[in-house]
């Protein structure tokens, strides 16, 4: 066969292996931790490069998940909700597990263990599906759900990530959904050239909260060297552009990813973290405190389900 998948043990991590057995390239992800995306190499210059900025062990990871949060789920809402506070049918609700400033950050599916349901492999692609039920877990959340994660790798080694949440409640319940990926391609980030389509950017306070307002922005409209670029924001991506939604690519050697989200990620989230050695490029389907502002919010009603769905291409151009 063409593909493969396997469950391999490294450096303390289980991990599903998806590989394109032509090409080389693997894609990694830790059901126990989130269903998060560990690693997706590619063959450059002779080896395996990892385009995924990961935890180097599972001690690593357990140091540092819940204050740097690369590659989680964010679900059931991306992002901040200041002091973990919203209303909802004229109820306040308050979230238990909250970030070291306070406020609930980046969902409560972060830190679960999913289940593999299903994982495939034939000619055409390799295929891993994890699952998460969500029972009230935190009182400030009190309803029930279903997260689906479905990593195929196909052919030119494109990787679709769909996400499918259903309601298996009886009541309507808010619902937003995200990635939080950290992407390197060598070097700093000072040198890449990045592109997004953006139509404005969303206004934030000094606790990066939404404000409600939207300003015009297409500084990253054409692909621009991002230099001492320092961003963490949101945009509101641009709905008629062709191709893909975001593109990074190091000139020096030729390493770039682009990703393309359907329209159920109408937002895009972008951090530099202070080493400047990856960049955080997140979909999202609404904006930060979501259950607040109601930007892109998701009302789910009992027995429905949305899927969302994500695709990231990677590889090397020749030089």
């Amino acid at each position: 066969m063409n593909f493969s998948v396997s469950i391999t043990y490294k450096d303390g991590l289980d991990s599903v292996l998806l590989k394109n057995e032509k090409s080389g390239t693997e894609v990694a992800v830790l059901p126990a931790h989130g269903a998060m995306l560990h690693s997706f190499k590619i063959k450059h210059k002779g080896s395996l490069f990892n385009v995924i900025d990961n935890y180097n062990s599972d001690a690593h990871l357990k140091k540092e998940l819940a204050t740097s949060f690369k590659s989680s789920k964010l679900s059931p809402f991306p992002c901040r909700i200041p002091e973990g506070k919203y209303i909802y049918n004229n109820t306040q609700y308050e979230l238990q597990q909250k970030f070291r400033d306070g406020s609930a950050i980046h969902g409560l599916l972060y830190n679960k263990a999913f289940e593999i349901t299903s994982k495939k492999a034939d000619d055409n692609k390799a295929s891993v599906i994890l699952q998460y039920e969500y029972k009230k877990d935190d009182a400030g959340y009190p309803f029930h759900y279903n997260c689906i994660i479905e990593y195929a790798l196909t052919a030119n080694d494109y990787l679709q990530v769909s996400t499918t949440v259903s309601n298996t409640g009886n009541e309507t319940i808010p619902v937003a959904d995200g990635w939080h990926p950290y992407f390197q391609l060598g070097g700093k980030v000072n040198d890449w050239r990045m592109q997004f389509h953006a139509e404005s950017i969303v206004e934030f306070n000094e606790k990066l909260i939404p404000t409600g307002k939207l300003s015009s922005y297409n500084q990253f409209n054409s692909p621009k060297q991002l230099n001492e670029t320092e961003l963490d924001n949101c945009f509101v991506l641009q709905n008629n552009y062709k191709g893909a939604a975001c593109s990074i690519v190091n000139p020096e050697n030729g390493l770039h990813v682009s990703l393309y989200p359907d329209d159920s990620y109408p937002y895009l989230q972008v951090y530099t973290p202070p080493h400047r050695k990856s960049i955080a490029i997140e979909n999202l389907s609404a904006a930060p405190d979501c259950f607040n502002n109601k930007m892109g919010l998701l009302l789910l009603h009992a027995g429905d389900s949305q899927t969302f769905t994500v695709g990231y291409q990677t590889g090397a151009s020749e030089k």
